[in-house]
């Protein structure tokens, strides 16, 4: 079992940036990639990025590359999403995930533990 929260979500400018992170706990952190995924009002759940058990290897959605990183801290269990050059379509609740399978998939059906969530929301 993996048990996962969110924190750091919020209301924010457009153009302002926001760093939303991911704790987890019980299987060893460090076995496991992880990603981030998003869903808004009405709308399917949406892959943002991925980042392997390492951190060395990381996947973005083509909409959020150059706007958002992903990193992890393995020595503290934690996942972090750099978000920048925010807009309102930014705005969704952002969940945290894990995969204990397929490394870097976009696919939220190959992830087995998921937070609640943090909601992100970008005025304009």
């Amino acid at each position: 079992q993996v048990q996962l929260v969110e924190s750091g979500g919020g209301l924010v400018q457009a153009g302002d940036s926001l760093r939303p992170s991911c704790a987890a706990s019980g299987r060893t952190f460090s076995n496991y990639g992880m990603g981030w995924f998003r869903q808004a009002p009405g709308k399917e759940r949406e892959f943002v990025a991925a980042i392997s058990e390492s951190g060395g290897a990381t996947s973005y959605a083509d909409s959020m590359k150059g706007r958002f990183t992903i990193s992890r801290d393995n020595a503290k269990n934690t996942m972090s999403l750099q978000m920048s050059s925010l807009n309102p379509e930014d705005t969704a609740v952002y969940s945290c995930a894990v995969c204990l399978t397929a490394a870097l998939s976009t696919s939220p059906r190959d992830y087995n533990y998921w937070g609640q969530g943090t909601q992100v929301t970008v005025s304009s």
